[in-house]
């Protein structure tokens, strides 16, 4: 099985003023040990970088070195891959989108549930529920 994480525990894991921050911690070391295949998206990993960086969303901003560095810890994990938009990206955003308005916040939502639904991916590990709103996503919330 494979499954994939959003942008926000990677946040977590990085913030340490974060109530979440020991849970996220927690979670992603465990990956290292996950047999399943973690399939992870530029535009997750790109929040991240922007997020974690930036000294007025985030903080205390890492420099982008070192956010970069926690980037390819992941990257270097073995059962870690990365997915693409796939041919037909556009008509499966469509797809996706049909039952659900995707506008402001939820446009880079949307692109990573479709990247996920091409490469069969149906588990996110996430704490936003935005991405409830895409039925045929199993939505889990490990900070719980």
């Amino acid at each position: 099985m494979s499954y994939s994480i959003d942008a926000n525990l990677l946040i977590y894991a990085s913030d340490t003023s974060s109530q979440e921050h020991r849970s996220a911690c927690d979670f992603l070391t465990a990956r290292a040990a996950d047999p399943d295949l973690m399939c992870l998206t530029w535009v997750t990993l790109m929040a991240y970088q922007r997020i974690a960086t930036h000294p007025s969303i985030f903080s205390t901003p890492l420099d982008p070195a070192e956010a970069w560095k926690n980037i390819q810890s992941l990257l270097a994990l073995p059962r870690t891959r990365i997915i693409t938009e796939e041919a037909g990206f556009a008509d499966d955003y469509l797809a996706v989108t049909e039952s659900v308005i995707a506008r402001g916040n939820l446009v880079p939502d949307a692109h990573i549930a479709t990247v996920l639904r091409q490469h069969g991916v149906r588990r996110i590990y996430t704490a936003d529920t935005d991405f409830r709103k895409f039925a045929f996503l199993e939505v889990v919330n490990p900070l719980r």
